[in-house]
């Protein structure tokens, strides 16, 4: 029997509970013996419900209880989260997190307090939700040497994107059609504006580098302004917008970022709609390969963490972490990144705007809406971010442009 403990029965921590239970035979003939949840921790309590009788207040009750082996940290948040696990790693249990905000804060740190106990920090869960791409990166990959990583990482945002590619929403009407629906927090600021894709975006840059990646230093954009107009042009140029994670290796460094971008029909993310994820791999050897599944979700996301805790379970005493080491890795400044955008130009005189538009990028192909709303659109060569955005701010001084609306990378 190998024991294990839950922190936090919500909704990730609640479904692992579940799965250990459901599918206990299975787990059982995997592992080799059962494993059993002896505490929960929780600060509520569940009166009238079975797992009332696992449930505890006091942390210490589990770290000092030497049947417990395998601690699944569903918490969320920084603190307590933090505290319990380095204790837990201490003291020689190891621990599984779903927890991104942990994992990139404090991955490199938690790895090395695991390495250094006898003990496993697993996070699959952090990533991907159900999708299985940390274990494929570390067990199916290893002969190559991942050159790029790119995914759509967040649910909610894609979601969001899909129906106003579909419906014809405004970003507005979208949300509170998420919100609705349970897509979406009332408080939607850690997906709409990225950061959720921005720290996941930071431990696979870890990772792919072997180096600490410092989710604070990843250039983050959400999608909270694009507008129905933005989708049009990009249906129009044969495109769909996606809330990209991307991290490279160049001859000159790395760089990552998370952003809106059109991407094109070659691209597979392109078809990722609704509520799913995927992550796009490219290795020197195999080229590319795809992971796509459910990025969250409470089945899809306990599925992973189970997964690390039978891992754990069957590896007691073996050291099967891997990760990156503490070095913090400076990456690339992302003024320094070439890219094209797409530049919605507001004009006042159609024929001088477009003059301007010339004389500045070149011979750009213009894209303009069926409905005459006075202005149009083109993709910018690809240059370096520092040169574009020079660019399009020289365009505010040109005669015949009233604005410049909006500039979205696009894939060429």
């Amino acid at each position: 029997m190998v024991y294990a403990a839950v922190l936090g029965y919500g909704t990730v921590g609640s479904g692992v509970v579940e799965i250990l239970e459901r599918n206990r035979e299975i787990i059982k003939k995997r592992v080799g013996e059962e494993i059993k949840v002896k505490y929960v921790l929780d600060l509520r309590d569940f009166e009238g419900q079975p797992v009332q009788e696992l449930i505890v207040h006091d942390f210490d009750l589990i770290l000092k209880d030497d049947d417990v082996k395998i601690i699944a940290e569903s918490m969320g948040g920084l603190n307590p989260a933090y505290s319990f696990v380095k204790k837990a790693l201490e003291s020689g249990k190891s621990v599984t997190t779903s927890n991104k905000e942990l994992v990139a804060a404090y991955g490199a740190e938690l790895i090395k307090t695991a390495k250094a106990n006898g003990a496993n920090f697993l996070f699959e869960a952090s990533v991907g939700g159900g999708i299985p791409i940390l274990r494929s990166l570390n067990q199916c990959l290893t002969a190559d040497e991942i050159t790029q990583i790119s995914g759509i990482l967040n649910g909610t945002t894609n979601y969001m994107l899909t129906k106003m590619t579909d419906e014809g929403l405004e970003y507005d009407d979208v949300l509170k059609q998420a919100q609705s629906m349970g897509y979406a927090e009332k408080d939607p600021t850690n997906d709409v504006e990225g950061y959720d894709s921005c720290r996941k975006t930071a431990i696979l840059a870890s990772i792919i580098t072997g180096k600490r990646v410092d989710y604070e230093d990843i250039y983050t954009e959400g999608i909270t302004n694009i507008s129905k107009t933005d989708i049009e042009y990009a249906k129009k140029l044969g495109g769909k917008i996606k809330l990209l994670a991307c991290a490279e290796k160049t001859d000159n460094g790395v760089w990552a970022r998370v952003c809106p971008v059109i991407t094109n029909k070659k691209n597979p993310l392109s078809t990722v709609d609704d509520v799913f994820n995927s992550v796009l791999v490219e290795g020197n050897m195999v080229d590319k390969v795809m992971f796509y599944g459910r990025g969250a979700g409470k089945l899809p996301t306990a599925s992973a963490v189970v997964s690390d805790i039978i891992d754990e379970a069957k590896n007691l005493g073996s050291d099967i972490t891997f990760g990156w080491q503490e070095d913090k890795l400076d990456i690339l400044s992302i003024d320094d990144i070439s890219v094209s955008k797409l530049i919605r130009v507001e004009y006042n005189d159609k024929a001088k705007a477009k003059d301007a538009v010339m004389r500045i990028f070149g011979d750009v192909a213009v894209t303009e809406l069926e409905e005459d709303n006075g202005e149009f659109a083109f993709i910018s060569p690809k240059q370096t971010e520092r040169n574009v955005n020079k660019k399009i701010n020289s365009l505010l001084n040109e005669d015949g442009i009233s604005n410049v609306l909006g500039a979205i990378r696009a894939e060429n």
